[in-house]
């Protein structure tokens, strides 16, 4: 498999794609995540890529399977999460159109 890019890696190809430098490709990725921290509440479109969605996960029961606690169910309490959904044109870019 594959490494996965480095922040500068991926600011230098985009860099050269789009005929800016290094430098300003990272201020916009700061810039982009500073926007998308303070947005994530309401959702946080990333054009082409998905959004950020702030969901409520409820609460739960949980059997613990493993440590001296084993077989015990405790209560897990309801909380918030942060999730990333991906576009349809992402997923088929990536994984192939569904026939």
């Amino acid at each position: 498999m594959a490494k996965a890019m480095t922040k500068s890696e991926i600011a230098g190809k985009l860099a050269e794609e789009v005929g800016i430098s290094k430098k300003q490709v990272i201020q916009f990725f700061d810039a982009q995540a500073k926007l998308a921290y303070g947005q994530a509440k309401n959702q946080f479109v990333l054009p082409g890529l998905g959004k950020v969605v702030l969901v409520l996960r409820a609460a739960r029961e949980m059997k613990i399977s493993i440590g001296p606690k084993a077989g015990q169910i405790v209560k897990v309490p309801a909380k918030k999460v942060l999730k990333f959904r991906f576009a349809k044109a992402a997923k088929d870019a990536v994984l192939g159109a569904k026939k």
